[in-house]
């Protein structure tokens, strides 16, 4: 029965700017159940004979046809599905994988066929044992002998049936035994009914063959047959494998994931520095967020201490209006009213006036404020000394003041206590009742205030009965545009026409927040560029690791791997080095916040989920990104040019 038949099969190369033809008219049928040996000299032409046998190559003109079906029109994938099928390659450098075990090098052409993990492994040890190296299964390629070696690739060959062994110099590595040893297998595998066709310059091994080809710069000079032609039928292939599609992908992708993980591993520090750039890359993102959220709580908790959730009311249309200094509607009662809203968390009264403070032989221009007794919740200050001014002290115009942290440094510096002393505010004197702070300010406050009951600074100093402004705290879960909008309507009506203006002091919480967060986008920004460079450095080391494997991905190709295949498995090494990387770059972000923590700084990095998804997502996208070109080169490689790469 004809299992191969080539008709008319030229093969021309391109070398330089002239055209090599290597095979002229090569007419040749191979029947099933042969043992064929192509001999000739180097050059002759043998080994691209046997490269179009094996479906490794493409002739240039002309028709091959396996099993009867012509071949010319096949794609790449569906080359390899027929490799896999019908073809077992021996070779003469073995090309076995040498971080794969006798048994992990078996498996690879049962994985791209698709069968399961038990039944690729019960077949590939039954072949090992049958080979003689059933106590080496685990053993790698380096811990083997040449004729070990050559072995396992034997049972590679066989895993899926090998109707048609190829062995391309079978023992031109080996020594006079282990060569003996490797063709008593092959004549053993004649006899079995598997058609054997061996490459070799050396026609004392040619001779164990039962039809001999010979060939001389490439064309067919000699056919001759040491036995007789004898009847064969065609090896009983092996059940089909019929995979259920996500086991075969799932064991696809083992095979690719292990393999990188193999890669990766034994390649440590190229790894290692490979992942540098993505480390540090993500690092810095996750770390600049969770800065610019911990610094943005800070200040904003900061203001609202400071009470900017206000609003301030003030006489005439805005800021430097001439005519403010002559509208005296502001009074003591519309501060009454407002406090009575249900959207408002407290008020205070504000009238404002320099005077000169006298204490014993000191004198200090001050700044008295006139203001409520919720002044001090209001605007965020809290009592360091004594205590504030009640309701009581502002009906009954009480002669009681509290003074700021500035004033008592000043009036007191060497610590004595200031509560109970009296001072002399122009020619009213005031006993001091506490000492007050801010509970936070931005930058250094040098002013020199003294706080006393509105109605006292309006009565008994200045003699006004009209305020110079109003300032209302909103509750927090009220929106300060629809409380300005109440407040408004409220003095209008109450006003008979809008004579004020308020300042809405929430502008500073929003300019806050817009300038943070513009700060930490804009960082952000900056430290993705080293994400972008450690991009550029995964594709540079996938390309070198794609020049260093390129023997292996001819290997894989050779015995059924797919150009997705190859592409899958290094696409996983690129995005494993960089999910890798994502993954030591969030955790070395994180080890700044857990010190922060640890000590006893009140500020503290909030960590976003958000962006440490993005990370790994743009640490995702870098290794696909970036690792694409170099897996699409592998998987366009040539396989022939990929097994003769040194």
């Amino acid at each position: 029965m004809v299992l191969l038949q080539l008709r008319d099969i030229n093969r021309e190369f391109i070398s330089g700017e002239q055209r090599v033809r290597v095979l002229k008219q090569i007419n040749l049928t191979i029947d099933a159940g042969e043992f064929v040996a192509i001999v000739g000299a180097s050059g002759s032409g043998k080994s691209t004979l046997m490269n179009l046998l094996g479906c490794l190559d493409k002739a240039s003109s002309g028709d091959y046809l396996v099993v009867g079906k012509s071949i010319s029109q096949l794609d790449s994938d569906a080359l390899a599905q027929l490799r896999g099928e019908h073809f077992g390659f021996i070779f003469q450098r073995y090309h076995l994988l040498s971080e794969l075990s006798a048994l992990g090098n078996t498996e690879i052409p049962a994985i791209y066929a698709g069968k399961s993990h038990a039944e690729r492994r019960e077949r590939a040890s039954a072949l090992l044992t049958r080979l003689g190296l059933g106590e080496r299964l685990h053993y790698r390629p380096g811990q083997l002998s040449g004729g070990q070696q050559q072995r396992v690739s034997i049972a590679r060959a066989l895993i899926n049936g090998g109707e048609v062994i190829l062995a391309d110099e079978p023992t031109g590595a080996l020594d006079s035994h282990s060569g003996e040893e490797v063709m008593s297998i092959l004549r053993d595998l004649h006899q079995q009914g598997h058609t054997v066709v061996i490459v070799t310059h050396d026609m004392q091994v040619a001779h164990h063959a039962d039809r001999i080809i010979e060939i001389h710069d490439g064309e067919i000079t000699g056919d001759t047959r040491n036995t007789p032609a004898t009847a064969r039928t065609r090896l009983p292939s092996p059940p089909p494998a019929t995979p259920h599609p996500w086991r075969a992908l799932r064991d696809r992708l083992s095979e690719a994931f292990k393999m990188a993980m193999v890669s990766m591993l034994s390649q440590r520090l190229r790894t290692f520095l490979t992942m540098l750039g993505i480390i540090i890359g993500i690092a810095s993102v996750v770390s600049v967020v969770a800065l610019g959220k911990g610094s943005q709580q800070q200040i904003l908790q900061d203001i609202s201490a400071m009470g900017t959730s206000t609003l301030d009311v003030f006489p005439g249309e805005d800021f430097g209006d001439m005519r403010s200094a002559r509208i005296q509607t502001l009074r003591a009662s519309d501060a009454d009213a407002l406090a009575q809203q249900p959207y408002v968390h407290s008020v205070t009264p504000t009238i404002s006036n320099n005077v000169t403070l006298k204490y014993r032989n000191q004198a200090l221009n001050v700044a008295v404020n006139g203001v409520g007794e919720q002044f001090f919740a209001v605007r965020g200050y809290r009592l360091i000394q004594g205590m504030a001014f009640t309701r009581a002290s502002v009906d009954t115009l009480a002669q009681e003041g509290v003074i700021d942290d500035n004033t008592r440094k000043k009036l007191f510096p060497h610590g004595e206590n200031p509560i109970g002393q009296v001072l002399m505010l122009g020619n009213l004197p005031v006993r001091i009742v506490g000492v007050a702070t801010r509970q936070t300010s931005f930058g250094r406050d040098n002013n020199l205030n003294i706080w006393v009951p509105y109605t006292t600074a309006m009565t008994r100093m200045i003699g006004k009965s009209w305020l110079s402004g109003i300032t209302v705290r909103i509750k927090d879960n009220v929106d300060l545009g629809i409380a300005e909008q109440g407040v408004t309507k409220l003095l209008t009506q109450r006003h008979g026409s809008k004579d004020f203006f308020i300042m809405n002091t929430d502008s500073i919480r929003e300019a806050i927040e817009s300038t943070t967060n513009t700060m930490t986008l804009l960082v952000a920004a900056i430290a993705l560029i080293s994400l972008l460079v450690g991009g550029i450095g995964v594709m540079n080391i996938m390309l070198v690791s794609v020049t260093e494997r390129t023997r292996e991905i001819g290997v894989r190709m050779a015995v059924g791997a797919r150009a997705s295949d190859i592409m899958q498995q290094f696409l996983i090494e690129a995005v494993l080095v960089c999910l890798t990387g994502g993954i030591i770059g969030v955790l070395l972000a994180l080890l700044p916040g857990l010190l922060l923590a640890q000590s006893d700084s009140s500020f503290s990095m909030i960590y976003s989920p958000a962006s440490i998804i993005a990370a790994f997502v743009c640490s995702s996208l870098i290794g696909i990104v970036f690792g694409f070109f170099p897996a699409r080169r592998a998987a366009r490689m040539d396989p022939i040019h990929a097994l003769e790469r040194e």
